[in-house]
């Protein structure tokens, strides 16, 4: 029997199919009566499910990042699709595809990792371009790199999806900064290859994807700026002399404040030019990729507009001939 992923089920349909299981918790009704809330995922998306009725026994016979046998019924509440379901029990790996549950970068890594290197190998201070070249020549940190998702939900949530999107906003520096002379580009391009590179400790994602211990109690953006303070260390001792102090100041500001406001867990407003550009592009890249990855989510469902997205506030129009 064929596979029903996510992306194809519509509202109050059957579902009995295996998928991921991820971020359970045994929560409280108002009754008193305890439930399994689970997020169900395969390489299509991402279905959150509650069963009711649940035991400490149902809750404990499976794990997040199992492979799970679930039976119930979608249904569309508050105007979003989940699953009620009346079975769940793990499932032997073994049994299982695992191609149908992981999602990888439509990119070829190596590709990836190739026009990185051309970039930092571009960039014209020898400072910046040294600290580019020790992310580089670290075998352990390009290794989990080439397999990191950027996030769990939102953009680029799948095996490469990380590196893919530190490629394109590189990409996006290099295109835009001929139009503002005045911002320093080299600092701009090497902040894209750093901001998001805490995110390799912060999640985990060999069996699923969750966040560590590490990236519940730091945050990506406390992990990478000690990842920064090592690579300084490193180039500092090659070159036998430290690097510039404001340099250092700045690189590190382009990189704690790209979340750019203090509510999206931003430590430090932007200040700079260099922080300015490079908050606005991870911005744009971040949003345009989340947008269009909930627009195909939804391809197969009729209508010209997507389901009310409450952390958007909004729908999203497809268009007649749905998403592109």
């Amino acid at each position: 029997m064929a596979k029903q992923f996510i992306s194809q089920l519509g509202s109050d349909e059957s579902v009995d199919d295996v998928f991921l299981a991820g971020d359970k918790q045994l929560r409280t009704n108002r009754n008193g009566g305890q439930f399994i809330q689970v997020e169900l995922s395969d390489r299509s998306g991402t279905l959150p499910a509650r069963m009711w009725n649940a035991t400490e026994r149902s809750f404990h016979s499976f794990d997040d990042g199992d492979f799970v046998q679930v039976r119930g019924n979608t249904q569309i509440y508050q105007g979003a699709m989940q699953m009620i379901a009346t079975h769940i029990a793990r499932v032997d790996p073994a049994e299982v595809d695992a191609a149908d549950f992981v999602e990888h970068t439509p990119f070829a890594i190596d590709d990836l990792i190739a026009e990185m290197t051309e970039m930092v190998a571009a960039i014209d201070d020898d400072e910046l371009r040294a600290i580019g070249q020790s992310v580089l020549a670290d075998d352990v940190l390009m290794a989990k790199l080439r397999r990191a998702p950027a996030g769990i939900k939102h953009h680029h949530a799948y095996e490469g999806g990380l590196l893919e999107h530190v490629v394109s906003l590189m990409r996006l520096v290099r295109v835009v900064a001929p139009s503002y002379p005045q911002v320093d580009a080299d600092m701009v391009v090497l902040g894209a290859l750093l901001h998001d590179l805490g995110k390799v400790d912060e999640l985990s994602y060999d069996r699923g994807y969750a966040y560590t211990d590490e990236g519940q109690l730091l945050g990506h953006v406390t992990i990478v700026i000690s990842m920064v303070d090592r690579m300084l260390a490193s180039v500092s001792a090659t070159r036998g002399q430290p690097v510039d102090v404001e340099k250092v100041l700045r690189l590190k500001h382009v990189i704690l404040s790209h979340h750019g406001r203090y509510e999206f867990g931003s430590p430090k407003l932007p200040m700079t030019l260099e922080a300015v550009m490079l908050h606005s592009l991870d911005n744009m890249d971040a949003q345009i990729h989340g947008f269009d990855g909930l627009m195909r989510a939804e391809a197969s469902v009729e209508g010209n507009w997507t389901q009310y997205h409450h952390n958007l506030g909004r729908k999203l129009f497809k268009g007649g001939g749905g998403a592109s």
